[in-house]
């Protein structure tokens, strides 16, 4: 870790807080990126207070010069790994204070097939995070998708 660039928190939201906190100055330049959803056990609350999100809440307890960057959190695992569903590519949702950081995260999402999709600044990272909860109560709804669905952006 002490030479990469980027860094994918890829762990539970209390975990990824925790951790950043622990790391401390080793992320110090560093891209930090969040794809947690701080949601409660039940799927139907968040667990940040209002007007936050997890991102920047791990922003809060990042050394000083880390560049947190939310991205990834809007795909399940399953559909990350196929990289399509439907036959579309999965859009990937970035929001960042650090410009050249969402542009480095973007980079990484295009390399991989995806289609990135830069949202602007940390504080939108709250959006992302409701409109990922709402997806997930989605899945298990009556008939849900089976956590096989998509958040697609789709523009004339």
């Amino acid at each position: 870790m002490d030479t990469a660039e980027l860094v994918v928190l890829a762990v539970p939201f209390a975990a990824a807080k925790e951790l950043t906190a622990a790391l401390g100055a080793r992320l110090s330049g560093k891209v930090l990126v969040d794809i947690s959803n701080p949601v409660d056990a039940s799927l139907d609350a968040l667990v940040v207070s209002p007007g936050t999100s997890a991102a920047e809440e791990i922003a809060a307890v990042a050394a000083p010069g880390t560049k947190v960057v939310k991205a990834f959190n809007t795909t399940f695992a399953t559909t990350l790994v196929a990289g399509r569903v439907a036959g579309t590519p999965l859009d990937v949702f970035i929001a960042g204070d650090d410009e050249v950081a969402r542009k480095q995260v973007a980079d990484l999402v295009t390399s991989g097939g995806l289609h990135a999709v830069d949202v602007g600044a940390l504080k939108h990272a709250r959006e992302l995070e409701g409109f990922q909860l709402l997806h997930m109560a989605l899945q298990i709804s009556e008939g849900g998708y089976g956590w096989a669905s998509t958040v697609k952006l789709v523009a004339p």
